[in-house]
């Protein structure tokens, strides 16, 4: 028998950026600075990634492109690898993304792509804690979320791999 389900989400959206605490407004921070070394040459949309850890430290990352457009790797990827490959066994607590455009203003608040909300969901998983999602266009709009499920509520699980028949 087929029967509907609703999901239901929960976001946090502020006017600007003034309106965050100082922990979220610095990650912001930082990911916006991540923007300028932004290599995009062929989108010109320049994404940057800030990444707190439960040990305090800060990882940035930015979108790296190329010709092979699969080849290149997103802002908010490059700085979550970056940070587990330097930090193994720390979790992350939050990640701030931001972004600018070549040829038009990005006034909405940048989401994650599926892949990179997938691979910021794998540490979710892996540490068993929450992590914070802040996202900032160039200007205007901030919105945050508690949790990757709030923005995969259906994720692949691990345990989808391990089943046996």
């Amino acid at each position: 028998m087929m029967k509907k389900i609703d999901l239901s989400i929960s976001l946090f959206e502020y006017d600007s950026i003034n309106e965050l605490n100082d922990a979220d407004r610095h990650l912001l921070e930082k990911a916006r600075e991540a923007v300028q070394a932004a290599y995009a040459p062929y989108s010109e949309y320049y994404v940057g990634a800030a990444v707190l850890l439960e040990n305090g430290e800060i990882y940035t990352g930015n979108n790296q492109e190329n010709v092979a457009y699969p080849s290149g790797l997103c802002a908010e990827r490059v700085a979550v690898f970056a940070a587990a490959a330097n930090n193994p066994g720390i979790p992350v607590k939050a990640v701030a993304i931001s972004a600018r455009a070549g040829k038009f203003s990005v006034d909405n608040p940048v989401m994650p792509c599926g892949s990179c909300r997938q691979a910021l969901a794998e540490y979710e998983m892996l540490y068993k804690n929450d992590i914070r999602v802040i996202m900032m266009g160039e200007n205007g709009k901030v919105i945050v979320t508690e949790s990757i499920r709030d923005i995969l509520p259906l994720m692949f699980h691990a345990e989808e791999l391990k089943k046996t028949r």
